[in-house]
């Protein structure tokens, strides 16, 4: 697969679509340390340059206590790229209640929390997420089947007890083309690799999503234009 010749284009046409980013912006970006948010931060440094457009942006990683460092070459880049970053640490074993064990859900929650706290705390009015199209399908169909209940997540998403929007750029770009990109890029690979991963419903989700498309980027996008295009009188 032959990377886009304007990597970025969708990420500009779902920040037109739905007005992710204006002028006076303070952003906080989640920091995985993965291709997701890497691209995602990328983007942000390139954008920053443009006089057309003033915003600030910060790129926070959430460490918990059993995660590995975040990665050097990450690191490297984000030097590179003069991107502001910062990492801050949390102890998410000790907030785990009495009778319940720790997973992936749990560590996620705390972390995204803290997020929202630090951005809270130092001004920020938007979050940054690296959701990229196939999550946004993925979750469709978890919500569906787990759930029974049609809904995901959404590009920008006001948060009712906090003062703070979720903005998720990456909505239009299917995750072929972040792996590819993250290739070319030489963005060193790192995925949690903890011992309370259990993300196997999100793996039958994305299983599905590649069944039902053949791995096909515009099925995918169809699939996408499908949930804004509700036919309310073929569904009971």
């Amino acid at each position: 697969m032959r990377e886009r010749k304007n990597f970025f284009g969708p990420v500009e046409k779902a920040l037109y679509d739905y007005q992710l980013i204006e002028n006076g912006d303070k952003i906080l970006i989640g920091a995985s340390g993965g291709k997701d948010s890497t691209a995602l931060i990328e983007f942000f440094s390139q954008l920053k340059k443009r006089p057309s457009l003033q915003f600030e942006y910060k790129a926070l990683h959430i460490k918990s206590d059993f995660a590995p460092p975040f990665p050097e070459k990450i690191k490297a880049l984000f030097e590179k790229w003069d991107v502001p970053f910062e990492v801050r640490g949390i102890n998410t074993l000790e907030r785990v209640k009495d009778g319940f064990k720790m997973n992936c859900w749990w560590c996620s929650t705390q972390r995204r929390r803290e997020l929202l706290l630090y951005a809270v705390e130092n001004g920020y009015n938007k979050i940054a997420l690296g959701h990229h199209l196939d999550d946004v399908l993925e979750t469709f169909l978890m919500n569906m089947t787990n759930k029974g209940e049609l809904s995901t997540m959404i590009p920008k998403l006001k948060l009712e007890k906090y003062p703070v929007e979720i903005i998720r750029p990456l909505y239009y770009l299917p995750e072929n083309e972040l792996i590819e990109h993250a290739k070319n890029s030489e963005y060193a690979g790192f995925t949690c690799t903890c011992n309370y991963q259990n993300n196997s419903t999100r793996k039958e989700a994305k299983s599905l999503i590649n069944i039902i498309t053949a791995g096909n980027d515009n099925t995918k996008e169809l699939m996408l234009k499908a949930l804004k295009n509700v036919n309310h009188d073929y569904l009971p």
